[in-house]
């Protein structure tokens, strides 16, 4: 018996780990899964099994399945080809037998216009036609999307976006970890969709001011239109297609794709989930 995290050289997926082995899951039971293994040495270090998974190559996704009961499927990050990669993750799970797999969507991903939801809708769909005994991880935006950017926007003076007075439910990275363990530890859970996010949804302005509060130094936000919000994120050194789908996720938030009231995560985890002002104090400490 093993839950096979994908993804675990990734920040969420190390989360989850974490977040398994501190509910006293035995490391033996634990498969981190990644295309670069020689990163998961630490975590083959305290006893968990390591294996080599590229979403890519379906030999080496049925391989690293073997003998698997539970799987955290967390959504890849190539943007254009996640949908056949999770396809091949889905149908080794099927063939393994897996009997429940656990997918990070999006919030909201049902409804979302973001172009960055049309995948995690797709990919629903193909586990709702493969047989497959599912759980929707729907998880909103974490609090380090604009906390890791805090040296930038301190320099700039300034936060710009395209998002309005849009608000969105943002949680940190390690409390969603915290809810994906939980789920995959419960019974119960196939077909059922959480929508997950923080207790609080915040907009943009009072993002800036929690900043400014945590700093001491005033910082505004400057909504712009998305054609010209993506243009100054490519002249930052943002990637064309990826300042297009950053500033398209803004007016998302402007419309409300990424507002989340369900109370999902703080159910899951336990406890409120990690406010912004918790985030941003804790950011510009680092600093």
């Amino acid at each position: 018996m093993s839950i096979v995290i994908t993804g675990a050289t990734g920040q969420l997926g190390r989360h989850v780990i974490e977040a398994l082995l501190e509910r006293n899951v035995p490391a033996g039971e634990i498969v981190a899964t990644g295309r670069s293994v020689e990163k998961l040495a630490g975590l083959a270090g305290r006893g968990v099994q390591v294996k080599a998974m590229d979403y890519a190559d379906a030999s080496s996704v049925a391989a690293a399945l073997k003998g698997a009961r539970k799987l955290l499927l967390i959504s890849g990050s190539e943007v254009g080809q996640r949908v056949e990669q999770h396809r091949t993750v889905i149908e080794a799970a099927k063939a393994e037998g897996v009997e429940l797999l656990a997918y990070t969507s999006i919030a909201n991903a049902d409804s979302s216009g973001m172009k960055l939801a049309a995948e995690h809708r797709a990919t629903e769909a193909i586990l709702r036609e493969s047989g497959v005994p599912f759980v929707l991880l729907r998880n909103g935006w974490y609090l380090e999307n604009y906390t890791d950017q805090l040296p930038g926007t301190l320099a700039q003076g300034a936060l710009a976006g395209s998002a309005g007075d849009g608000q969105v439910s943002g949680a940190a990275r390690a409390d969603y970890a915290h809810a994906a363990a939980a789920v995959l530890l419960a019974e119960g859970q196939a077909g059922t969709v959480y929508e997950l996010g923080g207790d609080e949804a915040f907009s943009m302005a009072d993002l800036a001011a929690e900043i400014s509060s945590a700093t001491g130094k005033t910082i505004t936000y400057n909504d712009l239109p998305a054609q010209e919000y993506a243009g100054l994120l490519t002249g930052a050194g943002v990637p064309e297609p990826f300042a297009e789908i950053l500033a398209d996720s803004d007016l998302g938030i402007a419309r409300g794709d990424l507002l989340v009231s369900s109370g999902d995560l703080r159910r899951l985890i336990g406890r409120p989930a990690t406010s912004l002002a918790e985030a941003v104090r804790a950011a510009a400490a680092a600093v």
